[in-house]
Formats: C-alpha cells, sequence, structure tokens
C-alpha cells in the first residue's frame, strides 16, 4: 500500500510540474472561482486569517498557527513556495498533510479541474491547483480556521476567493515588479486587494509611500485598520538563549515574558502581526487573551529555513532571504545573535531577483562568499553570478562551485580553523534553502 501511495504521489507531483510555474501569472480569478464552484466552494465552510505582503508571510502564518493551536482551535495553514516537499504548503492542526490526505484530495477533485482546463484558454496553474487542493482538505478535514498566505499580489491571487475574517500585510518591498508594479505604491495597492469590508486588516509598519495607499485602500473599501506602532507594538525585546524575550502591546492589553524560539527582530515583529491577528480573530481586542497560552503558541513556533540552524561544528544557517528588503532584516539578526570571527556565505538565487543589490547588502556581513546555482529553471547562471559578485566583493573573496553540495564542501572546508570561530550562511532563495537543507539533513 505505501508504495502505491508513494507512485501516486510522485505522479501526481510530476502532473502538477507540468501546469504553469508559480512565476507565470495571468491576473483572473475566473478559473480558481469556476473550479471551487464546481467543487461546492468548500472554501466557505471555514473561517480564515489572510496574510499578504513581500517577506515574513510564511513565518506570520506559521506563529498565528501555533496561537490558535494554543487556544484548542482546529487549523488548517497554506503558505508557500515549499522547502522540500510540496505537501509542506498544506498543513492540518500544524502536521503536513500526509501522502494519503494529499492524494485522496487531488484524486477527488481531478475531473473538476479537468472539466475548468476545457472551459478555460489556458489551464489552470500549478498554484490554482494547489489553492483549490488546500480549500479541499481543509473543508474535508475539517477545520475551524485557515490560516492563508497570498502566493503573489493580493488582488488576483488564486488565494483571494476567501471571505476572510482578518486580513494581514506584512513589511511590502520591491519584488515580481513585472506582475505587481514597478513602485511600493502599486504593490501596495494590488496587495491591499485581501481587505474586507468590517473587517480588521492588521498593517504592520511600512514605508511612508505604502502606508499611505494601504490607509487608503482600507478607507475606500471601509476595513478596519490596525497599524504597528499606533494601534499595537512590539515594546521590548531582549536577545536570548535560542531565540528571544518579548513584550508586546496587543490591541487587548500587554503581553510579557513571551520567549519566541526565532532569531531577528523580524521575527519579533512578525510575532507582534501575529497575536495582534489573533486578538482581532478572537475577540477584536476586548480584552487581553489568556497570557499563559499565548507563552505556550509562541514557545512552539518554529520557521524552517528562516535564519535555521542546521548543523554545528561548523554553524551552518540556512535563511531564505531572496531580495534587499529581505537580506537586511537578515543582515541584522547576524550581527546582533551570532558572534562569528568570520562568516562564509553560499549564495543561489533566480535570475529575475534585483541580484546586484542583495550582495551589496550581503557583503556588509559576510567576509567571503561561494556562488552557485539551484535547481530552479529560473536559476541565475553560476559564471553570471560570479560576474555580479565579483564586482562587489573584493578581490580573492569571491568563489564558485559546481552544485549546492559542492558549495557546502569547500565552505566546511574552509571553515576550519584552529583559533576563529567560522560561521557558514547559505541563502539566495527558497529553492536553494531547501536544497541545502535536504542535503545537511542527510549528512551528504
Amino acid at each position: 500500500m505505501a508504495s502505491t501511495i508513494e507512485s501516486r504521489l510522485s505522479a501526481i507531483t510530476d502532473e502538477l510540474n507540468k501546469r504553469w510555474p508559480e512565476s507565470k501569472i495571468e491576473p483572473t480569478l475566473d478559473r480558481i472561482k469556476l473550479l471551487l464552484d464546481y467543487l461546492g466552494n468548500p472554501q466557505e465552510s471555514f473561517r480564515s486569517i489572510h496574510i499578504a505582503g513581500t517577506n515574513g508571510k510564511t513565518s506570520t502564518s506559521r506563529m498565528i498557527d501555533s496561537l490558535l493551536q494554543a487556544f484548542g482551535i482546529r487549523t488548517g495553514r497554506y503558505t508557500s513556495p515549499h522547502l522540500e516537499d510540496m505537501r509542506e504548503r498544506i498543513s492540518l492542526n500544524g502536521e503536513i498533510i500526509s501522502p494519503e490526505f494529499f492524494v485522496h484530495t487531488y484524486d477527488d477533485i481531478k475531473p473538476y479541474i479537468e472539466l475548468v482546463d476545457s472551459q478555460s484558454e489556458h489551464p489552470l496553474s500549478y498554484f490554482e491547483v494547489l489553492t483549490a487542493m488546500a480549500y479541499a482538505a481543509f473543508a474535508d478535514a475539517p477545520i475551524d480556521v485557515a490560516i492563508i498566505e497570498c502566493g503573489m499580489g493580493g488582488a488576483w491571487d488564486a488565494t483571494n476567493v476567501i471571505d476572510s475574517d482578518v486580513s494581514v500585510m506584512t513589511p511590502i518591498g520591491l519584488d515580481h515588479q513585472e506582475y505587481l508594479g514597478e513602485t511600493i505604491a502599486q504593490i501596495a495597492e494590488t496587495k491591499a486587494g485581501i481587505f474586507r469590508a468590517s473587517k480588521p486588516s492588521v498593517l504592520a509598519h511600512q514605508t511612508r509611500e505604502a502606508a499611505e495607499v494601504l490607509i487608503r485602500e482600507s478607507a475606500r473599501i471601509e476595513s478596519i485598520p490596525l497599524r504597528e506602532g499606533l494601534d499595537f507594538a512590539l515594546a521590548h525585546r531582549d536577545v536570548a538563549v535560542g531565540g528571544q524575550l518579548l513584550t508586546i502591546q496587543g490591541i487587548g492589553g500587554t503581553y510579557d515574558e513571551i520567549f519566541l524560539p526565532l532569531h531577528g527582530r523580524h521575527q519579533a515583529s512578525n510575532a507582534t502581526l501575529a497575536l495582534t491577528a489573533v486578538e482581532a480573530f478572537l475577540g477584536g481586542g476586548a480584552e487581553r487573551l489568556d497570557l499563559d497560552v499565548v507563552r505556550d503558541g509562541f514557545a512552539n513556533a518554529t520557521s524552517p529555513g528562516r535564519l535555521e540552524v542546521v548543523h554545528r561544528n561548523p554553524t551552518v544557517i540556512i535563511d531564505a532571504a531572496h531580495n534587499p528588503h529581505g537580506v537586511v532584516a537578515l543582515k541584522e539578526a547576524l550581527s546582533e545573535e551570532f558572534a562569528f570571527d568570520r562568516l562564509i556565505a553560499i549564495v543561489a538565487i533566480l535570475s529575475d531577483k534585483d541580484v546586484t543589490n542583495f550582495l551589496a547588502e550581503l557583503s556588509g556581513v559576510v567576509d567571503e562568499i561561494i556562488v552557485t546555482e539551484n535547481s530552479s529553471a529560473r536559476a541565475l547562471p553560476t559564471e553570471k553570478l560570479f560576474e555580479i559578485a565579483s564586482d562587489i566583493f573584493d578581490d580573492g573573496l569571491v568563489s564558485s562551485a559546481g552544485s549546492i553540495k559542492r558549495a557546502i564542501e569547500m565552505a566546511i572546508d574552509r571553515a576550519s580553523h584552529p583559533t576563529q570561530s567560522v560561521g557558514i550562511l547559505i541563502t539566495g532563495s527558497v529553492v536553494t534553502v531547501g536544497q541545502a537543507r535536504s542535503l545537511l539533513k542527510k549528512g551528504e
């Protein structure tokens, strides 16, 4: 039976990978709405919290999930992209969907997928099918509330067919400009498409350009804006062993002595967003939530691939930063929380990213860089990445490797030093981090 499930799972993976990739978008909700209509609109059978933004969406989603579970609520979580296995995108009560349930869900809705394909100019995309699968699985489970992360954008993102109870907007930066717009204002307007009338919209601290658009759109839609720094805030933060200790001023009261087992000020900000979203969802912030339950929820929070230590002696950290905004947060966390004498970076990045500014930001915190290439069809060739890096880093600090595996071997060899503490950072893409994580877990 196990081999049958495994073979079917492999076949489904192949089928999905033949569809339009996530990097190819036709900004429309027509196909996903048609598919969900055929499925009886499963997304209407549960409440939801919807998260958009440029960076921090997955970590915030995972913290919201952990908090809700601590309050005894049955959850479903849909995030993207995945690190190692596409099933990671769909979680039930914090656990990745089982191979059996994944296969059952796909096979159950496949006839309707084919029906929509036959009626549409373009077939359903990879992301659209997985979104429909998540909603169908959540209805079938069943769950009480879904935590849904936008894939790209907001207004026309395939996830945006839900009538969410709370919207969350993480910090907005420049990314995916070919679809979202060339300016922060244009991107913010697209992402604000997740706001709902008379429902709370929890807004992270934004640049002035983004904030003005979000407040304007919130007023136009008549959602209820809750703004970081005005309505809620990270009141205090101390670095602690294995994470950080937080005090958060929520909309319902103050929450102190919260241990968060994640690194970086940006994760503390994500935690502040997550707690406020849960306050808004559970009671609108009329009173403070049970502090002990909140502490338990945060203590159990995880975010794989985000400043995650995956190896010791030497210390290897993986982080899925893939744009300049993300690497700024990474720099701050590395400088504040890790005391290395030298830091070697392994970087593999996608060709459609702002590679020059990404590497320029990274150069302020790493001492040496090994460039390589990940398995994505969109990967920037190693030779091109080497050329860009050589213009940014000093002579002798840039080298290349034919694969991520080889880059890790080179870095570990160079990190062996009798008197210095040398760390290794692997970054540049979720794909890069996923491949590295898999290799290091296997001990390869």
